[in-house]
Formats: C-alpha cells, sequence, structure tokens
C-alpha cells in the first residue's frame, strides 16, 4: 500500500520510478547525475523563479501573494507598522474565519475584523468578512496560480494540488515579505509521493492522507522537505480530492507541496473564472527526488487518527477488530499526557461496537465541496437519530454552500439531522462544537491535539477527538453513532457538477489590492494594544528554567492554547497569560518572577537574593561573569517543541512573560524555530537533557560574540538551586546573518528599527 525509498529515485517521464541510477540510463538512455536531474523537478523551477538571488542553495525568496486570519494578522500588521511598513507590496487577503464565535463576550473579536478591513483600505489589501469562507478556500478560489507562490501565517497554507507552491510560516516572515525582505533558507530537498491506482469507493482524501501521515510522520522523512505528488494515479482524483490530501501535509511536518497539473487543474481555473492562472506543470525527462513515498491508492483503506495526534493512524478495520485493546491504549496515552482530568474510552465500547457522540465535517480539509456532497449521498433518507450524537458540517466557503443549496444536498443532510454551520474554522482550532465532557468526537479536520476540541483539562472538562474521512463520519451518522467505515455500506454515488458562482464574493469582499489609502484611520478596539518594549540581547545570558517538559513532542497549542485564548490575539500581554496553561500552569508565573528580577536589576542595580547566590556560586566556580551585562530570562526545556500552528505567539507570548531562549533536542518545524528567532529567544540545542533540571539556572557567556560569529557550540554553566555549578556545551544550528542581528537586537521590530 505505502512503501518509503531509503535513497533517492529517479523519475522518467513522469510514470516509471528507478533508484538504481544504471537502471536509469539503461532504460531512458539519459545519463544525467542527482545534481542535473534534480533541477526537473517542478519544486526546483517554482523556488528558481522567486528567488531573487544568484544561489540556489541559498534562497532569498519574493511571494507571488500572503495570507493571514484573524488570530495572526492583526500581530503581523501591527509588527509591520513598528517597523516602518506603509503599504501591501504584494496582494495580501485577510480573513476572519478563526475566532467570530469565540464565547469570550465584548466587542474584542469584531473590533479586531474592522482593525483589519480598516488595514485592507489604508495598506492596500484584501479583507474578507467572517462567515464567507475560510482562509484556505477562499485562496484555493481565487488566489492559487499554477507556478506561483503564497505565505501565509496559518500553518495549513497548502495549495500545492493547484499547482502553487504555499508555506505556513510565523507572521515574522510575512513581517519581512511586507518590509520589502526576503524569505531566506537552504533550498529544501524534494521528495516524490508517487500516487498509483484508484482509490475504492468510500475512501476518501483523509484516508490517503492519514495513511501518508502516518508513513512518514514519527520519522522525519519528509521534515522541512518539499512533496511533490507524481505518478499515474493523479489523475483518477478530482481537485478537491486532491486539495484536501494536499492540505494535510503539514502534518507530515513537511515545508511545502506542489503537484502536477493536468486538465482537471485547468478546468478547476476555469469555473473559477481565472482560466489564465493555469499552466502544465510536470517533471521533466528525467527528474531526481531525494527521496520517495509510493502509494497504491487502490489499497488505501478507511481510516481513523486517534486521540493525540494525526499520525498516530490505524484502519477502521484495524480498530474494530482490535477495539478493547487499542481504546485502552490510548485511554492511557491520554491520560499519562493530559494534566488536569482524566478520560475514559473504554466504556466507548458496547456490544461489540466503539460509540461516538459527535461528527464534525469542517473547513479546509473536511469542508469541501465534494466531501459534503458525499456525505449527503450516504445520509440521504437516513437518520443521525435522537440520541447523543450529533452531526455538524461546515462548508470551506459560501460559493460551495451556495452550490449544496442548490443541488439540494443541504436539504438531504439536514433532513437526515445533520447541523449546517457558517464558513468557519472552529472546530479545527478548539473554538466551535466543543464535545461534552468525556465524549468522544471523530472529526474531518486537521488536528486533533489536546485542547483542539475545546476541552479544558485543568478546569476538569476533558472530550477526545480523532480524525476520520467525510465519508466515515456519515457512515458512522448513519448508524446513530455506531463507528462505521463509509466501505462498509452500499452506496451509490452520485456525480454534482461544481458550479462555481463568486457572487458573494463580488458583493461581500473589499479588494483595494493597488489603491492603499494613505490617509485612513485604523480602528483600534479596547483590547487592540502595541508590543511591548523587549530588550536587546546583552554580552551574556542568564536563563531560569521554568517549565521541563519531557513529552516526545510539544505542540504549538502546548506552547500557547488555541480556542477561545485566541481572542486576545491582539493583545499580547493579556494572551502570554495563557502561555503552557494547559501543560505547565505554573510556567507564566514563574516567568514573570524572572522578568520582575531583571526589571530589577535594570532599574536599581541590585541583584534579587536568589540571583546574587547565582553569580557567587559561579565566582566560586571561577567563572567570570558580570551581572551589569547580563540579561536575565526565562527559559524552557522540551524534546522536541513547535509542532502544529504557525502561530507566532507561542514564541511571542513566551517572550513577553520573560523568556530568552529555549533549550532543546531538536525543533519540530522550521516555522516555530523561526517564530523563536523573530522572537529574540535563542533556539539553543542541548546534547544531553539530564543536564538540565527544572529551577536549574544556566549562565551563557558571551553569548552575543557566539551568535554574531556563529560559533559551532560553545560552553554554558549550570548553577543548580543548591549552588552547585557543572559546565555544558549548547549550540543554535545553522543562522542567517539577518536572524543573527535579529536575535540581538531582541526582536525583528528592534531589528528593522536599525536596519
Amino acid at each position: 500500500m505505502i512503501k518509503l525509498y531509503q535513497d533517492g529515485v529517479y523519475l522518467y517521464r513522469g510514470e516509471e520510478l528507478f533508484d538504481d541510477p544504471r537502471q536509469c540510463q539503461q532504460a531512458t538512455g539519459c545519463a544525467v547525475t542527482p545534481e542535473e536531474a534534480a533541477e526537473a523537478t517542478i519544486s526546483y523551477g517554482i523556488l528558481k523563479a522567486h528567488n531573487i538571488g544568484d544561489d540556489m542553495s541559498a534562497l532569498r525568496l519574493k511571494f507571488d501573494s500572503m495570507t493571514s486570519h484573524d488570530i495572526t494578522s492583526v500581530g503581523i500588521i501591527q509588527t509591520a507598522r513598528a517597523s516602518g511598513m506603509t503599504h501591501f507590496p504584494v496582494p495580501y487577503v485577510l480573513t476572519n474565519c478563526h475566532n467570530s464565535l469565540c464565547a469570550v463576550g465584548g466587542t474584542i473579536n469584531e473590533d479586531d475584523h474592522k482593525f483589519a478591513l480598516s488595514a485592507a483600505r489604508k495598506y492596500g489589501g484584501i479583507y474578507v468578512p467572517t462567515n464567507l469562507a475560510n482562509i484556505h478556500s477562499y485562496n484555493r478560489e481565487t488566489m492559487a496560480v499554477c507556478g506561483g507562490m503564497i505565505l501565509g501565517s496559518d500553518s495549513h497554507t497548502r495549495y500545492g494540488a493547484l499547482g502553487t507552491m504555499a508555506v505556513g510560516e510565523g507572521g515574522g516572515e510575512l513581517v519581512k515579505q511586507l518590509l520589502g525582505r526576503t524569505y531566506d533558507m537552504r533550498r529544501p530537498q524534494v521528495v516524490a509521493v508517487y500516487l498509483t491506482g484508484t482509490p475504492r469507493p468510500g475512501v476518501g482524501p483523509h484516508d490517503v492522507a492519514l495513511t501518508i501521515v502516518a508513513a512518514v510522520y514519527k520519522s522525519g522523512y519528509v521534515k522541512n522537505k518539499v512533496m511533490e505528488f507524481v505518478g499515474p494515479g493523479v489523475a483518477g482524483l478530482s481537485m478537491e480530492y486532491r486539495n484536501a490530501i494536499d492540505v494535510m501535509t503539514t502534518e507530515t511536518t513537511c515545508w511545502s507541496s506542489v503537484w502536477v497539473t493536468d486538465d482537471k487543474t485547468r478546468d478547476y481555473y476555469q469555473r473559477r473564472g481565472r482560466g489564465d492562472r493555469y499552466r502544465r506543470l510536470a517533471p521533466g525527462e528525467v527528474a531526481y527526488y531525494d527521496g520517495c513515498v509510493y502509494v497504491d491508492l487502490s489499497e488505501v483503506e478507511c481510516s481513523i487518527a486517534m486521540p493525540m495526534h494525526p499520525s498516530n493512524v490505524y484502519t477502521i478495520r484495524t480498530l474494530q477488530e482490535n477495539a478493547a485493546d487499542i481504546l485502552a491504549l490510548t485511554e492511557k496515552e491520554m491520560n499519562e499526557q493530559i494534566v488536569g482530568a482524566r478520560i475514559d474510552l473504554r466504556s466507548k465500547l458496547r456490544e461489540g461496537s466503539i460509540w461516538v457522540e459527535q461528527g464534525e465535517i469542517a473547513g479546509c480539509s473536511g469542508g469541501t465541496f465534494d466531501n459534503i456532497c458525499v456525505a449527503a449521498d450516504i445520509l440521504r433518507g437516513g437518520s443521525c437519530g435522537n440520541g447523543a450524537f450529533s452531526l455538524s458540517i461546515y462548508p470551506g466557503s459560501m460559493p460551495a454552500y451556495a452550490e449544496l443549496v442548490k443541488n439540494s444536498c443541504v436539504n438531504d443532510l439536514i433532513s437526515a439531522g445533520a447541523v449546517m454551520r457558517e464558513c468557519f474554522c472552529g472546530p479545527c482550532f478548539g473554538a466551535g462544537d466543543c464535545p461534552a465532557n468525556g465524549e468522544f468526537s471523530v472529526r474531518h479536520t486537521t488536528r486533533n491535539f489536546p485542547n483542539r476540541e475545546g476541552s479544558k483539562p485543568g478546569e476538569g472538562q476533558l472530550s477526545a477527538v480523532a480524525l476520520m474521512d467525510a465519508r466515515s463520519i456519515a457512515a458512522t451518522a448513519a448508524h446513530q453513532g455506531r463507528l462505521t467505515a463509509a466501505t462498509e455500506m452500499d452506496v451509490t454515488y452520485r456525480s454534482y457538477e461544481d458550479r462555481y458562482n463568486d457572487d458573494v464574493y463580488r458583493h461581500r469582499v473589499y479588494n483595494g489590492w493597488g489603491r492603499a489609502q494613505q490617509d485612513e484611520a485604523l480602528h483600534f478596539g479596547p483590547n487592540i494594544k502595541e508590543w511591548p518594549e523587549l530588550p536587546a540581547m546583552s554580552k551574556d545570558m542568564m536563563l531560569r528554567i521554568c517549565a521541563y517538559i519531557t513529552t516526545p513532542v510539544t505542540t504549538t497549542d502546548e506552547l500557547i492554547p488555541s480556542g477561545e485564548t485566541s481572542s486576545y490575539r491582539s493583545n499580547p500581554e493579556r494572551l502570554s497569560d495563557f502561555a503552557l496553561g494547559r501543560c505547565v500552569p505554573e510556567y507564566v508565573e514563574r516567568s514573570k518572577a524572572v522578568r520582575q528580577a531583571d526589571h530589577h536589576r535594570r532599574t536599581t542595580g541590585a541583584l534579587d537574593k536568589a540571583y546574587s547566590a547565582v553569580y557567587d556560586a559561579l565566582y566560586q566556580a571561577g567563572v567570570a561573569c558580570d551581572p551589569a551585562h547580563t540579561n536575565i530570562g526565562s527559559t524552557i526545556y522540551a524534546n522536541m517543541p513547535g509542532d502544529g500552528s504557525a502561530r507566532e505567539q507561542a514564541a511571542s507570548s513566551q517572550r513577553i512573560v520573560g523568556a530568552s531562549a529555549n533549550l532543546a533536542k531538536k525543533y519540530a518545524t522550521k516555522r516555530y524555530r523561526s517564530n523563536c528567532i523573530n522572537w529574540g529567544m535563542v533556539p539553543f540545542l542541548v546534547e544531553d537533557p539530564a543536564d538540565f533540571a527544572l529551577f536549574d539556572y544556566v549562565f551563557v557567556p558571551d553569548i552575543r560574540r557566539h551568535i554574531l560569529e556563529g560559533t559551532p557550540s560553545f560552553p554554558a554553566y549550570v548553577v543548580t538551586p543548591e549552588g552547585v555549578v557543572r559546565e555544558v556545551s549548547l549550540s543554535v544550528g545553522e543562522l542567517t546573518v539577518p536572524e543573527r542581528e535579529t536575535l540581538i537586537s531582541g526582536c525583528l521590530i528592534n531589528y528593522y528599527r536599525n536596519h
């Protein structure tokens, strides 16, 4: 069904794979080196077209357009304003699909939306009002370009099926583009995803995507690489099927994705009045890839990603055959990972079947036109029942919703008991349809991280989310909550014409691209605050470890919870109060105490008693140190932080409450590491986690010099609360010159004030 090649492969005419260069030369008659053939990939061509530098090994990229939603756009615009931005130099889409239903009360959500509208007018942007479209559906429909590149501040910025190489990053990277700067990185490796065969009826795009995620995630097979989808199996997939697979590539930790394009791609563009944006994309005669994920679509089964990660995948058949064991294992893992509440999953097994209380089909992955049509086919004439089970459906965009009304799919769904919702991303990030405490929800959304369904374990509230395809969710709904694979049902699937009508966009979307109105006043609500002043890096650095996290991966949702807390996204100080709140509730108080200690040092020249003792220990150990030239900051240790969301708040919130660095074995994603750098937090790498413990102090002499000079590794000193001093080694990995200067400046805002 799926195979990972251990070495690079050659692809001949987009069809034949060779992992032996001699076989490739014999079959093709072409003698090319891997370096030459790598330039024949689709990815290389797109990157070359957007690289403004002369060196293809060190990219300096300019994007064709950008996009943000309302969790991130206010902070990005505020950062860019503080850094000297006067207008949007590229089309910038500001959607409002993430927080329109948060239950915190007051005006703060709509205040942010009006701020975005005023910014679109002032700087020449594109404003998409609430409930009109989710961020990625809108960009697929209106902004994607074959051979183009889009940068978004949401991690699921993926439009590869439409021939657009899209990248999800933290807000700092978008700020750089708004200031006319470049996105800098080493050219990523490219991995082929070779598709063959045709999915069986009832097997959907989420089944394919989850199968791929499960195969590559833990090994890091595609981490920070480009996934290039090729092979004969692509042609048999509809465009929405491809889109729904593509958006899930984020969960593999790849950097971006792109697909071959064909007549179906052209038709998609033409139906949206954008036929001129289509061009054929395909690898050259012989293309070389740094790896290959071989997928036989005909062998993919209906699957489920059990809590609490998209890679925790079983076929539904395997889950049903081993229900007691898998439920017990998942329950154990959840209860070990979550602090403050416990879940009982074994109770979901009754009379030989697994029962769930909720189904959700939503957003950029689940809420596509095709997925909802198929769900209607499965539920037509059926019933979701009048028991505990409920089904909610969130279409990706209003043009899709309108057509679903016209073709009677909406009528079929609501007649069966489903509830149609607005175009809102809530179920994906924990702000919509949270199940009751102890309930089990199955969702065609992108993530099932802890708290993504909205529960609050610290307050004794915990529910569970698994990921499934819309087809199997509809089949489960047809059985009133009994977990059912769509392939278990005999369904006649209809053919639906995607008759796109953009009237709602023309009548409601504000498009000010190229028409900046400099005299327009920004609309500030009372919750919208400026970024606080952040100190530059001093000669030396003193850290205190305020959280020590031993789980294999720490997601950005654990670093800064999603859901209703994100309503405070435009108030950096208030949002920062939630940092690590659902995994280390004590962190904020501890970190603020460190921040206060540094404030006391700066304003009085004196040290708190605890820090005086630390310096005494260092003096006695013969370590040269000067408190007058040493900022004091907090830090955390985590094995591998940063999986998941691109929200820069995961880093900025730590920084605001007093953090100066992170300690980690490695970083889960490039985007989180970039967020740390852009907010002035040094992304330290440690050799042995046992060298550090909660409440230890870490003194890093000459850190400023080491950062500027790019020192591969350098000494630091751990001081225990008891005064024991021991030397350790730290490193930061590769840094570009702008990244080094950003770190020593203290944050991106400070850097641009001086550059």
